[in-house]
């Protein structure tokens, strides 16, 4: 077994595993008080942040784990690296804090602000404190700076800030903050979100010297490298667990925002190799006209971490050692390898998909242990407009949840975000009514919308949300022809869709785009289910039985699916069912 390792000889292990919980704690605390100090409902509801500590490399130490996939697998370290290579470790004082959302070097749309600072301990830089969170608005030609459609460069976004210094050696710098406060439309919210994130960061740094200097460096470097070793060692396990091979699945988008009559086709390699396992991204399509690109680092690494992580390390928080094992190829110009220049408002769009695909390829290598195709949208909803009351903007950017695939034994959890999110959460309806020209009709289970299978897909939801006042809605649904796969033998889940009622013209099917909207117009939403594991007539009778009753299948569906017949007194016709699964093949 092949392990990068240099572990401390005096390191007692009992000790080590404390000085292990210490830091993962602190991340988590920090995380607790931007939920609790943060302004906006997308930082202190939906969670659209990260937080984590790196070594003075720029080396994943510890994150916390309520934070987003697509942050915490690659954003932070990627951030405090080109800090480095802007200033060298000698540019950066204690008290500086930086902060960096350069396309060119995050890979991923503006509204991702990473936040950093230095953490001296003993008269050295022993690591950072980092700080990831979505600011709600950072110019651009939209309202929010993160639209569905609408731009063809990344300077049409927002503005860009590459490692520039908010507070240098702990004094602010004023005018950082005036350049970001006359960037927004959002000022009150955004320097809001921008002082919890500041606290989070230098409470973090605190926190982290205090564990450096009551343990002492020497000890608490020995003591990361073992926490490094022992991830990369259950990692490469988990790999070495796997059939070597060449591994292969495709997918599809259905467009990239602007060219709506062309698929955007992904195409993914999976190669494993002893304990090592590398994600080819050479097939995918080349960067696109449309917002949907992202750089090597958002986009490519980023995706296959993620997956690497379900595969290999789905238990263990996430950390430099977990991913030593990956290799990622993509060449330049890529959608998921773009130019710095490219447009990346939506970057985040692609990812469930690509990761759900690698993990397609992966079905092959391991059957019992992966789950059939996830809903993979992010059914993007955001209410946007001015109160005409009081003037002021408004933004209310919400998504979708839909079902997961099912698996050897399970039928599909959900609704849930996609693989992308993590645990975020959906912003309270009553939070949103209360903010906002809005009102949440009605919010349920979408019912036959899981694929069939001997264990059933898990189930989307379906939303109607009435409008109040004059304001636009912007919109943003994939999958609707690539649907959630089933496998072995599975169906796929059903198909999302997007319908707005706009004056007189009813039921307008509008996927990706802005569209003007008053009050007594309604938005239709239905999100997919997850595909389906297992041919469905081997599911047990019994259990569509009581799928019926409790809504998640209709007894057309148990019928003609799951060749299960059920009475209008919602009971099992078990000679019927025989009869029936007897013809079906």
């Amino acid at each position: 077994m092949t392990v990068h390792a240099s572990i401390h000889a005096d390191l007692d292990p009992i000790e080590a595993e404390i000085i292990r919980f210490g830091l993962l704690a602190i991340p988590k605390q920090i995380e607790v008080n931007i939920t609790r100090t943060a302004y906006s409902p997308l930082v202190y509801e939906y969670k659209d942040y990260a937080v984590g500590i790196t070594d003075a490399e720029g080396r994943l130490v510890a994150d916390s784990q309520g934070g987003i996939p697509l942050f915490v697998a690659n954003a932070l370290g990627v951030a405090v690296r080109d800090g480095l290579k802007v200033h060298g470790k000698d540019g950066i004082a204690a008290g500086d804090v930086i902060i960096s959302n350069h396309a060119g070097t995050l890979g991923q749309h503006l509204n991702n602000v990473v936040m950093y600072t230095p953490i001296h301990a003993q008269g050295e830089l022993v690591g950072f404190m980092a700080v990831l969170v979505h600011w709600v608005d950072i110019g651009g030609i939209t309202i929010g700076s993160c639209a569905p459609v609408g731009t063809s460069e990344i300077y049409q976004e927002g503005i860009q800030f590459r490692s520039v210094k908010l507070m240098a050696a702990g004094r602010r710098v004023d005018d950082m903050y005036r350049m970001i406060e006359c960037n927004t439309r959002f000022p009150v919210m955004l320097m809001g979100d921008l002082e919890s994130q500041l606290a989070g960061c230098l409470l973090g740094r605190d926190l982290a010297t205090a564990l450096f200097e009551k343990y002492g460096v020497p000890k608490l470097r020995a003591a990361i490298e073992a926490m490094w070793t022992r991830s990369e060692k259950i990692a490469r396990a988990a790999v070495a667990a796997m059939p070597d091979g060449e591994y292969r699945a495709s997918s599809f988008l259905d467009n990239d925002g602007l060219e709506t009559d062309k698929n955007v086709p992904i195409e993914v390699i999976v190669r494993v190799c002893g304990e090592d396992m590398t994600v080819d991204f050479s097939g995918i399509a080349d960067q696109l006209r449309g917002s949907i690109n992202s750089g090597r680092e958002g986009g490519a690494v980023t995706a296959a971490r993620i997956a690497f992580k379900y595969l290999a390390t789905p238990h263990e928080p996430a950390d430099e050692g977990a991913f030593r094992p990956l290799r990622v190829e993509i060449p330049d110009g890529k959608f998921l390898s773009a130019s710095a220049e490219a447009p990346m408002a939506m970057y985040s769009t692609p990812l469930p998909t690509v990761i759900d695909t690698v993990m397609r390829a992966m079905v092959q290598a391991a059957p019992d242990r992966l789950a059939a195709g996830h809903h993979s949208n992010f059914g993007i909803h955001s209410v946007v407009g001015s109160d005409r009351r009081t003037g002021e903007r408004f933004f209310n950017l919400t998504s979708g949840q839909g079902g997961w695939g099912a698996s050897k034994g399970f039928d599909g959890p959900g609704p849930y975000k996609t693989m992308s999110h993590g645990d975020t959460f959906d912003v309270p309806v009553e939070v949103q009514e209360a903010l906002y020209p809005m009102r949440v009709e009605s919010f349920g289970l979408r019912p036959d919308s899981g694929g069939a299978g001997e264990f059933r897909g898990g189930l989307g939801t379906q939303k109607e949300l009435l409008i109040l006042d004059d304001c636009e809605l912007q919109l943003n649904f994939e999958r609707t022809q690539c649907t959630p796969w089933g496998v072995l033998g599975g169906s796929d889940g059903a198909p999302p869709s997007a319908n707005v009622d706009v004056g007189e013209t009813k039921g307008q099917r509008i996927l990706k785009g802005n569209v003007a909207v008053k009050a007594g117009d309604r938005l239709h939403m239905r999100m997919s289910g997850g595909g389906g594991f297992g041919p469905a007539r081997q599911r047990d009778a019994a259990t569509v039985l009581r799928d019926v009753r409790q809504g998640y299948v209709s007894k057309e569906a148990a019928r003609a699916r799951y060749g299960v017949v059920i009475t209008d007194q919602a009971t099992l016709d078990a000679s019927a069912t025989d009869a029936l699964r007897g013809t079906m093949t």
